[in-house]
């Protein structure tokens, strides 16, 4: 698929020069800076050496106050308090956090996670049944319950407290819950809107560590915290910087006892980053919810011990390659449906539904279909008598907006801009099918149709030498709203060494007419391009710049985004 190439706003020179002299950096490196609002000799001091002092005050959001007298109440009195979150890489790290946290020194509360399948997402009525037979009275509610409304006026009706930490959006109206804390709410002022779940539970122990404990214990747990941020796809800046950039940290140096089981069944050898964890961690830990029960995903995050921790995180890795086959057949069955379908391939919206898919992975599979249509996507199937699905977006398109204009066909549906959840009666799936692409039609865009690379600079070769790398790496932890730089460079030709592999994938070295310096070039899914790399012709090429190991030397290499033959 043809992409379209954005170029950021380049700063002005003076402006560049300026922030270069400052600190002793390069002009590709202070314009890349400058495009992430670091315009000052103190902004990249705190860019670059971020401290957990940055972090905002925890009593800034609404009702923290409230929460933390109901959680030292609940405490004083000896009450059982259940730690509630969802099934997903976020939910099972928020539940792991403030369990593992409340557990070090109060003995009295347990962890429950709803099943995916007899329960669905969000606050169950099953839940909260099970939370008064076992006679608990305070529930901590973690990645869900913004819009739990009936769930809380039941939970009332049986004596059971709640306080929710909810990062997704709120409703039209907010549940009478003793706090509900959610930067989102539009009457809340804290400063920070774009925490995870795991994070929001982070804030509430932080506040009540702030109170009654020492904060410092909360330090231990600051690698779930990074592993939410990065499975979540929050944006990367902000509080978020500060959280991810010490949570990497303390996974790459002292994981966990379950990361740690778990990085070593998934083979890591090196460092992870952002992307890393979400393309190890991440999938490993959010398959045990999708082909079983999250339960075990929890167990493995609050192991104490390697040796328990090994065994959580084994059965955790069987439920990934069980996911791992479901994911791949469901996918082709999925785009087969579409390509043999002259009305779906034409279409601005994909809705697709068959009963036998695995709700597990149909999210997954929608993301992968957005891949290869690059349009808003639903995936649909039955379980439990109702017709349940997950959809996934595409750049600048509101996907919560979309299904929203649909509500009065569907019984409850939540999630974000670019990803959400809904489910409906069968009888409602046609027209569901129908509304669906008729408002995407009227609402997208043709630019919106277009997967784009959105560049930083334009670059030589010679400029990448091994000090720029160094700057270049301080930028991390990279996510979204701080991105992994991407550079264009122009009349580069395959100096030699060109390969295909897989079938898929191409690999040459790279070099640059004026400039000495060649590098290993990566691009995956370009097989397409081969002949023509081949042909010795020029082109210009996007790309980023990594570190490639091998054998224990570390090089730089180009990874392709993409190509444009001159």
């Amino acid at each position: 698929m043809r992409k379209k190439w954005l170029y950021k706003s380049i700063p002005p020179v003076e402006t560049v020069n300026d922030l270069s002299k400052s600190i002793n950096i390069n002009s590709h490196l202070a314009t890349i800076l400058l495009q992430r609002g670091v315009d000052t000799f103190d902004k990249a001091k705190t860019f670059f050496r971020p401290t957990l002092a940055q972090l905002h005050d925890p009593f800034l959001m609404k009702d923290m106050t409230a929460a933390v007298a109901r959680l030292k109440s609940a405490i004083d009195n000896q009450e059982k308090i259940l730690i509630y979150g969802d099934y997903d890489v976020d939910g099972t790290t928020a539940v792991a956090l403030v369990y593992s946290y409340l557990k070090s020194f109060y003995p009295n509360c347990d962890f429950y996670i709803p099943d995916r399948y007899a329960e669905g997402y969000g606050v169950s009525e099953i839940g909260i049944r099970w939370a008064e037979e076992n006679g608990f009275s305070l529930i901590i509610a973690l990645d869900l319950g913004v819009k739990a409304i009936d769930a809380v006026t039941l939970a009332s009706s049986k004596q059971i407290d709640f306080i929710i930490c909810d990062h997704h959006l709120p409703g039209s109206s907010i549940p009478h819950a003793v706090a509900v804390l959610d930067p989102k709410r539009e009457d809340c002022n804290y400063p920070f809107d774009e925490l995870s779940g795991c994070g929001l539970g982070f804030k509430l122990m932080q506040a009540f560590a702030r109170k009654h404990r020492n904060e410092e214990e909360l330090h231990e747990y600051l690698d779930l915290v990074a592993v939410s941020i990065a499975s979540d796809i929050v944006p990367v800046n902000d509080e978020n910087r500060v959280l991810a950039y010490f949570g990497v940290k303390k996974l790459n140096k002292n994981p966990l006892p379950g990361l740690k089981a778990l990085m070593e069944i998934a083979g890591i050898k090196t460092d992870l980053d952002i992307s890393g964890i979400v393309f190890t961690l991440g999938p490993r830990i959010n398959a045990a919810g999708r082909v079983a029960h999250a339960h075990a995903a929890v167990e493995l995050l609050i192991s104490k011990t390697e040796e328990e921790a090994f065994a959580c995180a084994e059965k955790v890795n069987l439920k990934n390659d069980i996911r791992r086959e479901l994911d791949l057949s469901i996918t082709e069955e999925a785009l087969a449906m579409i390509e043999n379908n002259e009305e779906l391939k034409n279409a601005k919206a994909t809705v697709l539904f068959k009963s036998t898919w695995h709700k597990g992975v149909i999210g997954i599979v929608a993301a992968r279909c957005v891949e290869k249509y690059y349009r808003p996507t639903v995936i649909l199937t039955e379980s439990n008598d109702k017709i349940t699905g997950s959809a996934r977006s595409v750049k600048d398109f509101d996907l919560y907006e979309a299904i929203y204009a649909c509500s009065d066909l569907l019984e409850k549906f939540g999630g974000h801009k670019y990803a959400a959840g809904l489910t409906l009666d069968k009888s409602n799936l046609v027209a569901f099918q129908q509304r669906f692409e008729e408002v995407v039609s009227n609402s997208i865009t043709e630019e919106m149709q277009t997967p784009v690379v959105e560049i930083d600079t334009i670059i030589e070769f010679d400029s990448m030498t091994a000090k720029f790398n160094n700057v270049l790496k301080q930028m991390a932890p990279f996510g979204p709203e701080n991105q992994r730089p991407i550079f264009e460079a122009r009349e580069v030709f395959v100096k030699n060494a060109l390969s295909g592999f897989k079938d898929k994938h191409v690999r040459f070295l790279a070099a640059q007419y004026g400039s000495e310096n060649v590098f290993n070039a990566v691009g995956f899914d370009m097989i397409e391009h081969y002949d023509r790399l081949a042909s010795g012709d020029s082109f210009r090429m996007t790309f980023t710049l990594e570190e490639n190991v091998y054998n224990g030397t570390t090089t730089l290499q180009l990874r392709i985004k993409d190509l444009i033959f001159n």
